[in-house]
């Protein structure tokens, strides 16, 4: 009896026991979770305390209310005034920590802009705009000055060049002085250059090549403003949505707050047309062409040869690149390329490590080396040209032109040859135009190129949707090589008018007396097409139909009609474009008319989207009503508190 007892007991002990361990094992593999976490890190305290005067400390701890990260600060966090030995920024758990490595200067603001580079180390929420600061001296200098910049040639937004003021206005300040204070543009191209005293300043914007602040090298991207800023405040309201959630809106407040002018500041960012000019590499590539290579677009280089000696300059003929930077000699006496070797003494010119050009004189060797592969391709075409001359075969002259079965009306007749030749003229080439079942000879302008001896341009009036015939008879033309032309023969025929459109635009806005001109742009902000506007109207003929059709309008101050850049050594600006904000759709066998006031929209709103490269980076949406926290936050954290004003992205100490 008691046996069964004890069994019962025992075995409801090992069923109360099993749930128990059932139950505990449950709860730890069903953990109940929580809300999502949006808010990012809030500040705690801080050492020194903000807005600290007759600071000393050069290590900065601010805490937060918990672990966070800080994101890229290289190019996020900027320290200002700018640093010359790169400062130490890191997170420590729940502090982020600055260690800064200069001497501190007396009397002098101090701000460190993180940006959104702070964020809470589980969701990553960004703090935004959040701004430390103090002062070595008895006062906080809290003036501040905020814009844009963007690329003067095609308005692109700039992101992460240094915008830096000068409060002294000699030439040489930006050239030989560091910058004051400094900030760095955003993804946009926004700056806020931050901790100002009053008074005045120059702008400028430098993309620093050598981290020294300032314009000492002529290859660095630079921007400045022809004018005098003076840094003030104002009081200023705005209206602040409150939502009920991330649709519904609950209610609108008025928040008054300070606002710092200027905050429109518009800088044209451009690199100077100077470049360092040398002598790259030179090269022979076949026994009769020498080719020279040269760093930039430089002066044409004068050639005397020294090894076999001539008695005349006529032993080459040129073909160059616009710049002269490319230089092809082909020697067209046969003493001179059937020499293994060609010693010649060039003169050119090359710029110094004081970035200042002379005349230099070089002596260069041409040699054709050739290795196992090139010999072995130079075997097989010797059998070729061998195997062929057995089969009397003859080598033609090759000939290239831009024919296609159906012809552009707005396309001339461009032909290339494939050496140089002896003699060419119209005589030589004959255009015919089919009337009825005959063909009658078309009369055209000849062009020959400067820059490449081998090819030219024929420009008739071409016919709309007329059948035409170019030919050239065989043995008509020979190459300085003594190689003839096969004959050469194409059919093609023009389209119809039917298949094209017109556009006039009539410029609202334009200054009086400028030249400019207009560009019709693709979907990839490529030129396609150019015309000069006359008086205040611009037309083009003949487009083939498009759905995207852009514009920008060049103001064309020395009338060379190509953008210029800009030179501050001159204390010229880039000439200034504009860009069409939308765009048009050219239909065919249509006449389209449009406006364009170029002064409707702001420059930096102009260009569209759609074929702007350095499009914005995209954020993490957010609750409305947390980012405002955020920004009031700020505002009692730092005198430097913006309220959702500009960014300014980057490391002003590094």
């Amino acid at each position: 009896m008691w046996h069964k007892i004890l069994s019962f007991f025992s075995f409801l002990f090992l069923v109360v026991l099993s749930v128990i361990l059932l139950h505990a094992c449950a709860n730890i593999a069903s953990p109940t979770g929580g809300p999502y976490d949006v808010d990012p890190p809030k500040v705690k305290r801080a050492n020194p305390d903000f807005n600290s005067l007759r600071a000393t400390q050069t290590r900065i701890e601010i805490e937060f209310d918990e672990n966070i990260k800080i994101k890229t600060p290289s190019e996020k966090v900027i320290i200002t005034p700018p640093q010359k030995v790169m400062p130490v920024i890191r997170s420590l758990g729940k502090k982020a920590v600055v260690e800064i490595k200069d001497s501190l200067l007396p009397n002098t603001t101090y701000t460190i802009d993180f940006t959104d580079a702070i964020a809470d180390n589980n969701e990553e929420n960004p703090l935004e705009n959040f701004v430390f600061s103090f002062s070595t001296g008895e006062q906080l200098d809290t003036l501040a000055v905020s814009g844009k910049v963007i690329t003067a040639e095609n308005l692109e937004p700039v992101t992460g060049i240094y915008v830096g003021i000068h409060s002294k206005f000699e030439d040489t300040v930006f050239t030989r002085v560091p910058f004051e204070r400094i900030s760095r543009t955003d993804s946009r191209g926004n700056f806020t250059v931050r901790g100002m005293a009053p008074g005045k300043y120059k702008v400028f914007a430098l993309k620093d090549l050598n981290r020294d602040y300032k314009y000492d090298n002529p290859q660095e991207s630079i921007a400045f403003l022809d004018s005098i800023i003076i840094p003030s405040t104002m009081p200023a309201v705005r209206q602040d949505t409150i939502y009920k959630d991330s649709l519904t809106i609950d209610s609108i407040l008025t928040v008054h707050y300070t606002r710092f002018l200027p905050d429109d500041l518009l800088l044209r960012s451009f690199d100077s047309d100077f470049q360092r000019e040398y002598l790259q590499k030179h090269e022979r590539t076949d026994s009769n062409k020498l080719t020279l290579f040269f760093a930039a677009p430089t002066a044409l280089a004068n050639f005397t040869l020294l090894e076999p000696e001539v008695s005349s300059d006529n032993w080459y003929v040129m073909e160059r690149s616009a710049g002269n930077d490319t230089l092809l000699l082909w020697i067209t006496d046969s003493l001179i390329y059937k020499q293994d070797t060609i010693r010649m003494k060039v003169d050119y010119t090359r710029t110094d490590s004081l970035n200042m050009n002379f005349i230099d004189t070089d002596t260069l060797t041409f040699s054709i080396r050739k290795s196992a592969r090139d010999r072995r391709t130079e075997r097989r075409e010797r059998e070729k040209n061998e195997k062929e001359e057995k089969e009397n075969a003859i080598r033609f002259l090759g000939i290239k032109s831009n024919i296609q079965a159906t012809f552009d009306l707005f396309n001339p007749l461009r032909l290339e040859f494939e050496q140089p030749l002896v003699a060419f003229d119209s005589s030589l080439v004959r255009l015919e135009k089919a009337v009825d079942s005959l063909f009658e000879v078309v009369p055209y302008r000849l062009e020959s190129d400067t820059l490449n001896p081998r090819k030219y341009t024929l420009r008739p009036r071409w016919e709309p949707g007329a059948k035409y015939k170019l030919t050239v008879d065989s043995a008509s033309l020979v190459s300085r090589y003594g190689i003839w032309n096969n004959k050469y023969e194409q059919s093609f025929t023009m389209k119809e008018l039917d298949q094209y459109g017109n556009l006039e635009v009539t410029i609202i806005g334009l200054p009086e007396g400028k030249t400019a001109f207009v560009e019709l742009l693709d979907k990839t902000d490529k030129p396609f097409r150019k015309s000069f506007v006359k008086g205040n109207q611009v037309r083009f003929q003949d487009l083939l139909p498009s759905e995207e059709v852009y514009a920008r309008m060049v103001i064309d101050d020395n009338g060379d009609g190509e953008w210029t850049t800009g030179n501050y050594e001159e204390k010229r600006q880039p000439e200034i474009v504009y860009y069409y904000p939308g765009k048009w759709t050219i239909r065919a066998y249509t006449d389209h008319t449009e406006e364009w006031n170029i002064e409707a929209v702001p420059m930096i709103r102009q260009k569209p989207l759609e074929i702007t490269k350095n499009k914005p980076e995209e954020k993490k949406r957010r609750d409305p009503n947390q980012d405002r926290n955020n920004q009031q936050q700020n505002q009692q954290n730092s005198s430097f508190g913006f309220g959702g004003g500009r960014g300014s992205g980057g490391f002003g100490g590094m």
